[in-house]
């Protein structure tokens, strides 16, 4: 690897990020999609990791408060840390920041329902829940807490 290939490759991963944050193993990955070596590509992301460019430990928060706030359960934000290639070891402090997803499920499932209580209707809502990557227990919270909210028991 030579000075002007690493130049072209520095050049190219900071008009990358210029789109969007992204882990050290995506940019590597692009990096190489575009046509640089592994070794030219390898170094490049070093470099983006010396002054903070690249920080997989702020990407791992940006990515679990976005889906947070998107109203998504635990298992869907775990997988899209693994998506994005974001060490597993970074996960559990990243994961700490996640807040009120107990609520999240019961508002998906007020907005989903509209005050209904069709049995039909509350088995889709809560599949949906468990798309949307809730665990079914947690999903069951939620809409034992919906129907308290309607003062329906049972």
């Amino acid at each position: 690897m030579d000075d002007k290939e690493l130049s072209a490759s520095k050049a190219r991963a900071l008009r990358i990020l210029g789109s969007r944050n992204m882990s050290a193993s995506d940019m590597k990955n692009r990096l190489v999609r575009k046509g640089e070596s592994e070794e030219t590509a390898e170094t490049t992301v070093e470099w983006l990791e010396s002054f903070g460019a690249v920080n997989d430990a702020e990407y791992a928060a940006i990515i679990v408060q976005s889906y947070c706030a998107k109203g998504y359960g635990l298992a869907r934000i775990k997988d899209e840390l693994h998506r994005r290639g974001i060490p597993r070891d970074l996960w559990d402090d990243a994961l700490e920041s996640a807040e009120g997803m107990e609520d999240a499920a019961l508002a998906f499932l007020e907005k989903k329902l509209g005050g209904g209580s069709d049995k039909d209707d509350v088995r889709r809502a809560t599949d949906a829940l468990c798309r949307r990557g809730f665990s079914y227990s947690e999903a069951m919270d939620a809409v034992r807490r919906y129907h308290e909210g309607l003062g329906i028991r049972g």
